[in-house]
């Protein structure tokens, strides 16, 4: 019972904290007006965030590694709640921009503890199910984000819901102080972290893998964030609030995913679960590439199914990494959060060459292929891997 309510404290925690990225983005209109600026640079106060947030990770790890896992999220969640209060009351864009970047330093140390403290107190199935609780619970975030944000921001406007971001980070930090332990193993005392450190990830075969899968993964899913409701405005004629309910629904779809992914780990194993819940996403995508232009029903359907999937795919790569690295176990995951953040770069940057080239068909089209040369070529490493060394998951002592 006790490891079952650290792990949701910190899916709570991750959660909070993930509700900066997207809380305020109904609010972004006003956040203009009121501070009196140009697009350009509100826009910049969710890049900032962003940046933020992928480049501490691989700062954050190895210093959770060498330094303890509450040693670095209790400051961590300091520093998000003060950085959030800086935000309410920021009177110009400049003043939020700085608080903006302070918000996302102090946010990176959450997930990438969260993830490294579950790796830490669950072994085998029960390391994959927790995984994916995890995951479900973070997955609140994106769906509930932006409605809560509108409802908020239309009573007390910007400053209203970072102060709600303050003080939900305020009251997560005080239970997460009390409730949860320090994790960290005893005998990951003995070594200092290296640069030796981030090489052994990137020559480790699982470590690299996994690596590119998750860029590849997350390339995909913002693909479908980015470019999916201009289509749905031009194919469709849909309208904002009925574009938001799809998005609703995907999310939904991916919450009942998650739940779904421990059960599979737990039967196939994260190594085969890599895999099989890659190649689901796959199939998942082609699906859409036939049925987008069919009809909306046929595009709603694989649309679910492209949720699912996602729900599903999303908390293999880091279980497998915690299997894989024990010394570097943080560290391992932090490298692996950037490379899945530069994934979410990437997919706005490249996709709008292919969408203004050819549009959806090209830029779906693309991406499927590029997927699908992707697991081809990881099962056969996994394959070599297995042969060589008998098991995926080999851990380091």
């Amino acid at each position: 019972m006790k490891t079952r309510i650290i792990l949701y404290v910190l899916g709570l925690c991750a959660a909070i904290v993930s509700l900066a990225q997207n809380l305020y983005v109904p609010l972004l209109p006003q956040l203009q007006h009121d501070l009196h600026t140009s697009f350009y640079l509100v826009s910049m106060t969710v890049s900032a965030f962003t940046l933020a947030l992928a480049v501490m990770q691989i700062v954050f790890g190895p210093i959770i590694d060498q330094k303890g896992r509450k040693a670095v999220l209790v400051p961590g969640m300091t520093l998000y709640a003060l950085a959030s209060i800086g935000c309410s009351f920021s009177s110009s864009i400049y003043v939020l921009l700085f608080f903006r970047v302070l918000q996302g330093i102090g946010a990176a140390a959450v997930p990438l503890v969260a993830a490294t403290m579950i790796g830490d107190l669950f072994d085998g199935k029960e390391r994959a199910k927790g995984m994916a609780t995890y995951q479900m619970i973070l997955g609140i975030a994106p769906a509930l984000g932006p409605l809560i944000g509108g409802i908020i921001g239309s009573i007390a406007g910007y400053s209203g819901a970072f102060g709600f971001l303050s003080v939900m980070a305020v009251v997560m930090l005080m239970i997460a102080a009390f409730v949860l332990p320090e994790t960290k193993p005893t005998f990951t005392q003995e070594k200092r972290f290296t640069l030796q450190s981030f090489v052994l990830i990137f020559n480790n075969k699982i470590g690299a893998l996994v690596l590119l899968i998750g860029f590849i993964l997350y390339d995909m899913f913002y693909t479908f964030i980015v470019f999916l409701p201009d289509f749905l405005t031009h194919s469709y004629q849909l309208n904002a609030q009925q574009i938001g309910s799809i998005f609703l629904g995907l999310m939904s779809f991916s919450f009942i995913g998650s739940k779904f992914s421990g059960k599979l780990q737990g039967r196939l194993g994260s190594a085969k679960s890599l895999i099989a819940s890659c190649t689901l996403a796959f199939l998942s995508l082609v699906l859409f590439i036939l049925l987008a232009k069919v009809s909306l029903a046929g595009l709603l359907a694989s649309l679910a199914v492209v949720g699912f999937t996602a729900g599903i795919t999303m908390s293999v790569p880091p279980t497998l990494l915690a299997e894989e690295f024990v010394r570097e176990r943080a560290t391992a995951i932090g490298v692996y959060n950037f490379v899945r953040y530069l994934g979410m770069a990437a997919a706005p940057l490249l996709g709008s060459l292919l969408y203004q080239a050819g549009g959806i068909l090209l830029l779906f089209g693309c991406t499927a292929l590029i997927m699908g040369l992707a697991i081809l070529f990881t099962k056969k490493q996994l394959e070599t891997w297995v042969a060589a060394n008998g098991s995926p998951s080999s851990k380091q002592q």
